[in-house]
Parts: C-alpha cells; sequence; structure tokens
C-alpha cells in the first residue's frame, strides 16, 4: 500500500516515497520461514545537504525526482537493474563514500525515463504526520483484516476516531467511502486467486471477504470492468502466452 494504491508486490520491485505518504508491505507467511519477504532500505531527510544543495544547477534533475517521490516512484527497467546492484553492495568504508553512493543512485533515478508515479493525486493537500501515521494504521488494518468482517466502529478505533469523525477524515483523504476503500482490498485479492488458482469462483468470492455471489459478480466488474470468470480466461491466455 502506497498512499491510496494497494495493489501486489513482486521480487526485485523498487520504490521511492517520500516523506509523509503512508505506505505498507504485508506479506503472506510462508509456513517453515521465519520472513516471506525481505527489504533493503535507504532512508534520509531531504534536507541533510541543506536545502541549497538541490537547488545547484548540478543537482537539478535530482531536485525535480524528490519532488516527484511524494507521489511515490516506482523505479523499472534496466535502471532498477543498476540501482539494485548498488544497494546491495558491500557496506561502503567510510562515510563520505556512503554520501557519494546516495547520491549516485539518486542520479541514476533522475536520469532515467524507467520510473512512474505510483498514486500522482495522492499529495493535493499537505498532510501532517499524525494524518499519515493514521491512515497508514487504518490501511495495515484493512490490508490485514479485509476477509472479515470490519464494522465502521472497529475501523474508526483503529484511527482514534468518531465514527463521524473516521468517514470524513478517510473520504477526505482516500476519495473512497470505507465501504468502497473494503471493496478494493476484496475485488484484488479475488483478482489475484482467479490467476494463482484453480479455486471455483464461488470459493473465491467468500474466501475474499464477500457474503454472496452476486454481490461479488457486481463489484467485480465495476471495478475490473468484466466478470471473475472472463478475467481468469484472459489472463490465463496471457499466462500461456
Amino acid at each position: 500500500m502506497v498512499g491510496r494504491q494497494v495493489a501486489d508486490f513482486e521480487e526485485g520491485d523498487m520504490v521511492l516515497l517520500g516523506s509523509n505518504l503512508p505506505h505498507t508491505w504485508l506479506s503472506d507467511e510462508v509456513e517453515g520461514n521465519e520472513f516471506a519477504a525481505e527489504q533493503v532500505v535507504i532512508q534520509f531527510k531531504k534536507e541533510f545537504l541543506g536545502q541549497a544543495f538541490w537547488e545547484i544547477p548540478e543537482m537539478a534533475a535530482v531536485n525535480v525526482l524528490l519532488e516527484k517521490a511524494k507521489y511515490g516512484i516506482k523505479v523499472n527497467g534496466r535502471t532498477n537493474d543498476l540501482v539494485s546492484k548498488l544497494m546491495n553492495q558491500n557496506p561502503v568504508p567510510s562515510p563520505s563514500h556512503k554520501l557519494m553512493h546516495l547520491l549516485d543512485i539518486l542520479m541514476h533515478i533522475a536520469e532515467c525515463d524507467e520510473y512512474e508515479a505510483i498514486d500522482s493525486d495522492f499529495m493535493e493537500f499537505p498532510l501532517t504526520t499524525q494524518d499519515t501515521e493514521r491512515f497508514r494504521m487504518v490501511y495495515s488494518f484493512l490490508a490485514e483484516n479485509y476477509r472479515s468482517d470490519v464494522a465502521l466502529e472497529t475501523i474508526a478505533s483503529v484511527a482514534n476516531l468518531s465514527p463521524t469523525s473516521f468517514c470524513r477524515f478517510f473520504k477526505k483523504i482516500s476519495r473512497l467511502t470505507f465501504v468502497e476503500a473494503l471493496t478494493k482490498f476484496r475485488v484484488n485479492h479475488a483478482a489475484n486467486l482467479l490467476i494463482s488458482s484453480d479455486k471455483p469462483v464461488s470459493e473465491i468470492c467468500f474466501e475474499s471477504g464477500f457474503n454472496n455471489i452476486s454481490y461479488f459478480n457486481k463489484s467485480f466488474k465495476t471495478s475490473l470492468g468484466v466478470s471473475p470468470l472472463l478475467y481468469r480466461k484472459q489472463n490465463s491466455k496471457l499466462l500461456a502466452a
């Protein structure tokens, strides 16, 4: 989850996230393994070299990149491969080398055309740190519990808000109602199961948190434009190809 976007992540995915952008990764439990997924993270404050540093001509491209990062950026293609190698190198020996290493990584991303915004509309208004953390907690709770019945009172308590205040807060940031967001999680899960398993549609319906087939079919088609059966058929052909 980054901003308001919820999607599956895959091995090798790389993102650059600005400050106060809600985000979390949740992986399925793997029996016998302590971790189902691992990540390599570099954290830094934009002003760690002073704001004036990014305004010099040599850093113009990186400055633009860091502004775009407030929407979340996904790095693709050969740039992903190159930066992955840089990030997984053995620890560099000195603080000055670490600094140059980070700038090198940022320059490689800034000078390529192989990245895309994750949620280009999310930062239409500034968020406080409290808002960001509250939103992250809510989406993390939904990501872990969407297959169960989630009452409005329950999710509001996660955000430490009254149900009425929570609805205003959630709609303001996500531009979705709570029910719409919950349905989005369930449809995404169902879509993944349709491709990755041969389970009957009826079983996938209930496993994804829907209570009846009719509502599931309607919600799925509204979200993805096709019925669950047609979605499975179309994607099975793509996988076979």
